[in-house]
């Protein structure tokens, strides 16, 4: 995961998730054709939790990225998968 801040605030993007971004265009003769052809773009997308802005990088096939939240106790983000949260414990599911 990338370490960066945003280029309109300053404040620390967060990541948001990996996804695919469809390339070419549908058309109205072709319908779907184009898609099919050109493929898709595996990305990772990075949104600023101040301005929202968003930015798009080109994925790394061989870095899985583990979608992020932040703990609502003591602010770090960690993947979400951690029932509790690794730096301050704090329990998500109040046990």
């Amino acid at each position: 995961m990338k370490d960066m801040k945003c280029l309109r605030c300053g404040a620390q993007m967060e990541y948001a998730k990996r996804t695919k971004i469809q390339l070419g265009e549908a058309g109205w003769v072709l319908n779907d054709l184009p898609h099919l052809i050109h493929g898709a773009l595996e990305t990772d997308i990075y949104c600023c939790p101040d301005c929202g802005k968003l930015e798009f990088f080109h994925a790394d096939p061989e870095e899985e990225n583990m979608p992020q939240k932040r703990c609502p106790k003591c602010g770090k983000m960690h993947d979400v998968d951690w029932p509790k949260c690794p730096f301050c414990k704090h329990d998500y599911y109040g046990k």
